[in-house]
């Protein structure tokens, strides 16, 4: 690093005296006349010495200031490409996910809701899951262990509604082992990019839940035409809340029961009493096929 001083003038009984740089012991306003070395005043040198010091501070504060900087980037906050990352390795990858939930499947399907979470149904029919309120109310309760029991996740020998136990054909659900539902179709902006949304509900009094018709003709152990598809204007004028607002007047949709089962591959499915089903999936064709075979 270099150093500039300015000229330094002082007025002593001989006349002006100018310096640059020196070391003197002499007194304030004394002059030196050492042969070939420039005249100085011990002002001069008090002043360069200070300039020297103020030099030396200020490489130091530099070289911390490179040193926190450095210490900061390594250190630094996740991005948010790597949030999105991360949440996306606990969301789809069975490992992480078993890790970070630890059996809360309560927590995970919060989780999957807030996050717009998908579900992979027939090789890529892609539905984002969608909680109503009261339902992620519940659960979430359940996931801070203030209230009810976990949803019942059955293990990879249960691949049909029928084989849980204590099956009946029925409309009933406990929000548990089985959970009223639908498909609904034609939902802008639907992650996926399809248009398709998997609805679940509470089975208590819920103003998103199934209405008295829906229940009344549920036979959704049999094919979907045997039970009407509903549309917005139906689902409003049977005493539904809040659809319109959330998926738009064009959708419609179709009521199943819903349970939740793992596979060999210990993916997470979703399945109606149909058999029609889906896994926790962010779209990867890979993850797909696996998934597909998995089942076999």
């Amino acid at each position: 690093m270099n150093i500039l001083y300015a000229v330094q003038t002082k007025h002593t009984t001989t006349g002006t005296v100018h310096g640059r740089s020196s070391c003197s012991n002499t007194s304030a306003g004394s002059v030196i006349t050492r042969p070939g070395v420039p005249k100085l005043t011990s002002f001069d040198l008090k002043t360069r010495g200070k300039s020297f010091r103020g030099a030396i501070f200020a490489s130091r504060a530099f070289r911390r200031s490179i040193c926190l900087s450095m210490s900061s980037d390594l250190g630094a906050a996740p991005s948010t490409k790597d949030k999105k990352d991360d949440l996306r390795t606990r969301l789809y990858d069975p490992a992480t996910r078993d890790k970070s939930y630890d059996g809360n499947w309560a927590q995970y399907l919060v989780d999957l809701h807030d996050a717009r979470g998908t579900f992979d149904f027939c090789g890529g029919m892609m539905f984002q899951l969608v909680l109503s309120d009261k339902l992620r109310g519940r659960l979430e309760a359940v996931a801070g262990g203030r209230e009810g029991s976990q949803p019942i996740v059955f293990d990879a020998s249960t691949t049909r509604m029928n084989g849980t136990p204590g099956y009946v054909q029925s409309a009933d659900a406990d929000s548990v082992a089985i959970f009223h539902g639908r498909e609904v179709r034609d939902v802008k902006g639907a992650t996926g990019g399809m248009g398709m949304v998997l609805h679940l509900s509470d089975c208590h009094e819920d103003p998103q839940g199934w209405s008295h018709q829906e229940v009344d003709d549920y036979n959704g152990w049999g094919h979907d035409s045997g039970r009407p598809w509903r549309n917005m204007q139906r689902w409003t004028s049977e005493g539904v809340q809040g659809f319109q607002e959330a998926f738009g007047a064009p959708a419609y949709g179709l009521h199943h029961r819903f349970y939740l089962h793992l596979d060999r591959q210990n993916n997470f499915w979703l399945s109606a009493e149909d058999g029609c089903e889906g896994f926790a999936s962010n779209g990867s064709k890979k993850g797909a096929l696996r998934s597909f075979f998995s089942q076999f």
